[in-house]
């Protein structure tokens, strides 16, 4: 299991102040499980991307936030999403990848680990018993590695060239969320953006939640919905990637 350092703090200085904070520090926790279809393709420093076929997967996402009434200080939020990316080609190009040309015709096969952690500080804008609006900012961390296999010009077979690359991607994140009375259902939308220059990343999911219990010790909830992921990422530690993962989930949520 890789290891993550915690981010340094991030500047919130371009966001206001929350209308109107919480009154009682809140502990949130969750688990999802998502089901994905993935496609896209991928390179390592300047040459050419290869369009790999990727296989359906189910993977886990889990998250903790913490919710606190003191002025001023964001709220956080850390969310842990598995994407490990299994896929396969036929070449119609020779494909080079650190290094190692890999020949025309042939068949590779990549693991493509793309897991990542989300931290997140963000304030409450607007917050009663029907309607809650947060926003903030997102810093997204690739901690993973690119492994790609097959026969090389140089007359390997089975040969395996494994890049590992790292670095933070800074997004804008929202969340929304409407109940409808005395019912515990709600809708909600939760999404972090970024498009600068030829990076594009957009991690959104929506969805309907119910809250079967509620007292005041401790809320529990169910979800469903639809989460996508596109990771158009240009250059981060000389991997650029073009990734399209998307399906349905379904989670649970305590709030403590």
């Amino acid at each position: 299991m890789k290891k993550y350092c915690l981010a340094a703090a991030l500047s919130m200085a371009c966001l206001a102040p929350a209308a109107h904070a919480d009154t009682l520090l809140g502990l949130y926790v969750g688990v999802d499980g998502w089901k994905s279809d993935n496609d896209g393709q991928f390179s390592y420093k300047n040459n050419a991307s290869q369009d790999f076929n990727f296989e359906d997967e189910t993977f886990i996402s889990y998250y903790a936030a913490l919710e606190h009434p003191v002025p001023l200080v964001p709220n956080i939020k850390l969310k842990y999403t598995e994407l490990e990316l299994n896929g396969s080609a036929v070449l119609t190009d020779t494909f080079s990848f650190n290094g190692s040309d890999y020949v025309v015709g042939t068949t590779v096969n990549s693991i493509s680990d793309l897991t990542h952690i989300d931290y997140i500080l963000y304030y409450e804008i607007f917050d009663n018993d029907l309607i809650s609006i947060d926003l903030g900012l997102n810093a997204k961390q690739f901690d993973g590695e690119i492994a790609v296999t097959g026969t090389t010009q140089s007359g390997n077979t089975n040969f395996t060239e494994t890049v590992d690359f790292s670095g933070f991607v800074p997004l804008a994140y929202g969340r929304a969320e409407a109940g409808l009375p005395f019912t515990g259902l709600s809708v909600f939308f939760e999404g972090s953006f970024l498009a600068i220059d030829d990076s594009k990343v957009q991690d959104y999911q929506v969805g309907i939640a119910w809250e079967f219990i509620d007292n005041l010790a401790i809320d529990v909830a169910v979800k469903a919905g639809y989460r996508s992921m596109i990771l158009e990422l240009d250059d981060v530690d000389n991997i650029t990637t073009d990734i399209d993962a998307s399906g349905p989930f379904a989670g649970i949520q305590i709030h403590f």
